[in-house]
């Protein structure tokens, strides 16, 4: 049983990462996909299914990198814990890396980016940090 299954997604992405995998999987759920999706959307992997064996789903993420072969996420840090949840409203949102990161912030509208949280006045829980 896993406590923090973020932590968990984004630990295995960060493991990937480092050893230049080409892909990752892990357990589905409908906030790691749409996290896979937000990921995706912002040009960090390269793409992502669901692949249904049995019972359980699995979430394999297709990772990015250049041309050089260096990855395009170079870092992923949780924020929000379940020791210690994180919230903020929309004009307190944090700029990662002065706008070349993401936050990655669950609102009442579903998971946003900080950007997009911002231009749509909402505030939440931040998630994570991606650079």
């Amino acid at each position: 049983m896993n406590t923090d299954p973020i932590a968990d997604m984004l630990t295995r992405i960060r493991n990937a990462n480092l050893v230049k995998h080409a892909d990752v999987e892990m357990p589905s759920s409908k906030l790691k996909i749409a996290l896979a999706k937000l990921l995706k959307n912002e040009g960090y992997i390269s793409d992502y299914e669901v692949v249904e064996n049995g019972k359980f789903n699995t979430l394999k993420v297709t990772l990015k990198y250049d041309e050089n072969d260096k990855p395009i996420i170079t870092n992923l840090r949780r924020v929000s814990r379940p020791g210690l949840r994180n919230y903020c409203k929309s004009k307190k949102l944090p700029k990662v890396y002065d706008g070349m990161g993401i936050a990655i912030v669950s609102t009442s509208k579903g998971l946003l980016t900080d950007r997009k949280a911002r231009k749509e006045k909402v505030g939440g829980e931040i998630l994570c940090y991606v650079w």
